[in-house]
């Protein structure tokens, strides 16, 4: 019973990774036209570590988008990066 738990932790990780490789910076979505926005950003921000990874493969990938709507997009995204790797727990205090 735990090989089934462990096999299909591994293909939910599988399918949410190639999920999240679907929404990457710089895969055509965002043009001139149509900017990315604040909640663009976030998602970038938060999927930033495997667009990094994946644009090692794909010269077009990048972890950041060209065609953004400047500060809102630029929020969200830093906002993400601060939250996803650890940066909010400055604010927490330690544990005695």
């Amino acid at each position: 019973m735990k090989l089934f738990f462990k096999v299909l932790l591994i293909a939910a990780m599988l399918v949410a990774i190639l999920g999240m490789t679907g929404c990457v910076p710089g895969d055509g979505a965002a043009s001139p036209d149509n900017v990315a926005g604040f909640f663009s950003g976030v998602w970038h921000g938060w999927i930033a570590p495997f667009s990094l990874i994946y644009s090692f493969f794909n010269s077009d990938i990048s972890i950041y988008e060209v065609y953004n709507n400047g500060v809102r997009y630029n929020i969200g995204f830093y906002i993400a990066i601060i939250s996803g790797f650890g940066g909010i727990a400055i604010f927490r205090g330690r544990n005695k």
